[in-house]
């Protein structure tokens, strides 16, 4: 670049413009032009400052409003970095305050010991409850001179999001007056004139290449890399518009590369339902995304350096150098007493081209679903396998005993024939409910509604099952005397009911009560059925609607129980947008009850 000629130099500009003013001034310029100069350079003054608060409420904002990553310092440092570029000579002190909090984010002092320390000071809360400037001219009590205050509000989208608190050096402007008192005595209309004339000149020369790249400056804090600085000149300022430029046009390409690298990563880890966490080649962690930390339950932040065999809980088991060779899939579990929680985990290796480890990602799944499923299947196969093979193992002994001649005892061979007839209808019951179980965990599983008044359809079930009993066990009845409609298919609940009140009657004692009630609420009804039976242990009570659970399995299999009665109970209460639950305890009885939707609007239009 061409070294700009001295008489091009914008310092021998300024001398000369400068010269000609004093010889001028020292002439013309009078006392009556004093007041006005003195009211122009502290407004000249004032303007100028709040013109570049106003460009920094720009770059707070972006800042403030900016979207963070891990990667990305902390907002009191950017903004620790745009106070320390802006302190001038004229500049005492500038912080930035959040308004809602009113702490200081932000201070050009060295001290930063006030950052994150709240504010109170009176012209700060008027000029962000008042949204409008607040400014003064002080005397500095440390110094004794002239200092101008100013506190503006930083507003986004219409709103106050802090304040800018300014301290200026405004005593020079002063000094500046009363030098200017003692040499300028007289003045006169026509040394106004040339001052004016020649402070056009000096704007013109000056200050409009200055304001087109300072247009330039704030097109590209917006994200506009198109506009391009006009040259006026090939002095120092015509030197930094086309260097401006060159900047403008580099930016503008490693902006797009960035950004474009950017919106690819984070769209990736953004729309993952895995967990990813990646490393550096020490096995430091150096990125997790929002799923990973969820599932591992930590913070994106504080996780960031860790070693990932200490994040994933391998410090016993495994090195780094181990995950990098490992090929399978690790599982990491995590279940508690209360609750299962299982992971999978796969590694892959970041390699250079030279074959150099650079690093390792690692996948995580949450297998606990399917590992839950899984088991639960083994169970269900288990049990059914094991129910089966109960009732046919008992038929075929009896049935091998009859075929061995005991079918000609007439009194041994009737016994046997009955045996094998309840092991045989038994076995019906178990299929029948593991075909309904299976049929209500199809997905075209469907009920047939329609609106019952509930009330009587329990009285109903309940006189059944009083006039069949074969206990002796007593009825109370504890129900509404008022009609309550229910949307219900009445021949599943019939069958829920009749589950829950088989099991209250095999439980129930000799002479025992069984009490039926119904409560009454605002978007519910609850049912409830009560026995005086043996109850069932605390720990057991979360069980008894698992499918097969049974709390006393050989008093269960002797009374003829399947230990699906409950299951299915659950699933058509559910299938009905309700719940079920139980409450016992042991030496007392049970209570099972469930709850169904219900309008009082309904309830009343049918009344």
């Amino acid at each position: 670049m061409n070294k700009v000629s001295f008489f091009r130099s914008i310092h021998v500009k300024f001398v000369i413009i400068y010269v000609l003013l004093i010889l001028v001034a020292m002439q013309i310029i009078g006392v009556y032009f004093v007041r006005q100069l003195e009211e122009t350079l502290r407004t000249n003054f004032q303007t100028a400052l709040k013109e570049r608060v106003n460009l920094l409420a720009y770059n707070v904002v972006e800042e403030m409003e900016k979207k963070r990553t891990e990667e990305d310092p902390i907002l009191e440092e950017d903004i620790r970095k745009i106070l320390r570029d802006f302190v001038s000579e004229d500049i005492s002190e500038v912080r930035v305050i959040d308004s809602r909090s009113r702490k200081i984010l932000g201070t050009s002092m060295l001290n930063q010991a006030v950052v994150g320390q709240r504010t109170t000071e009176l012209r700060i809360t008027q000029s962000i409850n008042l949204e409008e400037d607040q400014s003064n001219i002080l005397i500095d009590p440390q110094s004794g001179k002239r200092i101008w205050v100013l506190s503006t509000p930083i507003k986004s989208g219409g709103k106050v999001i802090g304040a800018i608190d300014l301290v200026a050096k405004i005593e020079n402007v002063f000094v500046q007056m009363k030098t200017i008192n003692k040499i300028f005595t007289t003045g006169t209309a026509i040394a106004l004139g040339i001052t004016a004339i020649l402070g056009i000149l000096l704007a013109q020369t000056i200050t409009r290449p200055i304001a087109d790249m300072k247009k330039q400056a704030l097109a590209m804090a917006k994200g506009n890399f198109s506009r391009k600085v006009k040259v006026y000149g090939h002095d120092e300022i015509g030197t930094l518009a086309i260097t401006f430029n060159n900047l403008t046009k580099k930016l503008q390409e490693a902006q797009a590369m960035t950004e474009g690298e950017r919106r690819k990563l984070s769209s990736v880890l953004s729309y993952m339902t895995d967990g990813v966490i990646a490393t550096d080649r020490k096995g430091r962690v150096i990125l997790i995304n929002e799923p990973a930390a969820e599932m591992l339950d930590v913070s994106r932040e504080t996780v960031l350096s860790q070693p990932i065999v200490e994040l994933l809980g391998l410090t016993d088991t495994n090195i780094f150098e181990d995950l990098l060779e490992e090929k399978d899939s690790l599982i990491l579990d995590y279940s508690t007493k209360k609750e299962p929680y299982i992971l999978r985990a796969n590694f892959s290796v970041i390699q250079k081209e030279t074959g150099f480890v650079n690093g390792l990602i690692a996948v995580l799944h949450d297998i606990t679903d399917q590992e839950k499923i899984d088991a639960e299947r083994r169970e269900f196969v288990a049990n059914v396998s094991h129910e089966l093979r109960t009732p046919l193992t008992t038929m075929r002994s009896y049935l091998e005993a009859l075929a061995d001649g005991a079918w000609k005892d007439e009194e041994i061979a009737p016994n046997f024939l009955e045996v094998t007839r309840t092991e045989t209808e038994r076995m019906i019951r178990l299929v029948n409910a593991l075909l309904q179980l299976s049929k209500m965990d199809s997905t075209d599983y469907h009920l047939s509604k329609e609106w019952v008044n509930f009330v009587e359809f329990f009285h109903r079930i309940i006189d059944r099952l009083e006039m069949a009993k074969e206990q002796n066990v007593s009825f109370k009845r504890l129900l509404p005397s008022h009609a309550i409609f229910v949307e219900i298919d009445e021949d599943k609940l019939t069958q829920v009911l009749y589950n829950i009140i088989s099991n209250a009657l095999k439980y129930s004692p000799e002479g025992g009560l069984v009490t039926f009630s119904i409560t009454e609420e605002e978007d519910k009804i609850t049912v409830s059925i009560t026995d005086e039976g043996v109850g069932i242990p605390k720990e057991n009570i979360g069980k008894i609607f698992d499918r097969f659970y049974r709390v006393d399995k050989a008093r269960t299999r002797k009374l003829g129980g399947t230990g699906l009665g409950l299951a299915i109970a659950k699933e058509m209460v559910l299938a009905h947008d309700g719940a079920i639950w139980a409450k016992s305890e042991e030496g007392k009885g049970t209570q099972i009850s469930f709850s169904l939707p219900y309008e009082q609007a309904e309830e009343e239009e049918w009344s």
